[in-house]
């Protein structure tokens, strides 16, 4: 059976996955984009947003696993866009532009289910109201065997999370404290025994945990 992934989800210090305060102009509320600054700065990112550069060494090593093997990504609502409630304005398609970089169906949890928008280079999303089980069946049979990965945000994390159904995860512990925002771990008590966890440090700051499902 086809994995469930999570890949370069980036966490402060004091574990917020997301800054307060989300807005059309920050995504990341308050934290702006100290969050992603060293996914960034590396070769992978720069090439699935079809730029040069980018450095290569421990981050980006991370970094390039993000999009091996995806065949389909579930995301929480507030990853697609800031608006809450009912969708006042279904022109919205997403922060990423007209051809976003997952290249893939995307399943996005919502209360409010909208029309899929079909994107170019291959990314359709998909609005779908479901818990986490029922996300993760669609996601697989649209995945065609290949892996799932689970996009963010925290609040759907957690979801996954205390559902046990992630089998990999890959978190960035980035050295800023945000002090409010939407944490991570909250209500996860003795996740730890689940995973063998591993630590990787970068001359960036960032430390990089992979947990592996036991």
């Amino acid at each position: 059976m086809s994995l469930v992934r999570v890949h370069t989800f980036s966490v402060s210090l004091d574990g917020f996955g997301t800054g307060e305060g989300q807005s059309l102009d920050d995504p990341f509320g308050h934290a702006g984009s100290r969050l992603l600054a060293w996914f960034q700065a590396t070769r992978t990112f720069r090439q699935i947003h079809g730029e040069p550069g980018g450095r290569y060494g421990v981050d980006d090593a991370f970094a390039d696993n993000w999009g091996l093997g995806i065949g389909a990504e579930i995301m929480g609502r507030n990853k697609f866009g800031p608006q809450r409630g009912p969708w006042a304005d279904e022109q919205w398609k997403g922060w990423w532009g007209d051809d976003p970089p997952f290249h893939t169906p995307v399943f996005v949890l919502t209360h409010h289910p909208r029309p899929s928008i079909e994107m170019n280079g291959g990314t359709t999303f998909h609005f779908i109201d479901a818990g986490p089980g029922e996300a993760l069946e669609l996601a697989r049979e649209a995945a065609g065997g290949l892996d799932v990965r689970i996009g963010g945000g925290p609040s759907m994390m957690r979801q996954f999370l205390a559902a046990d159904l992630i089998d990999l995860m890959h978190i960035a512990i980035v050295p800023i404290v945000l002090g409010r925002g939407e944490p991570l771990w909250y209500g996860l008590e003795e996740l730890e025994g689940k995973f063998d966890v591993e630590a990787v440090s970068s001359p960036s700051g960032v430390t990089h945990l992979t947990f592996t499902r036991r």
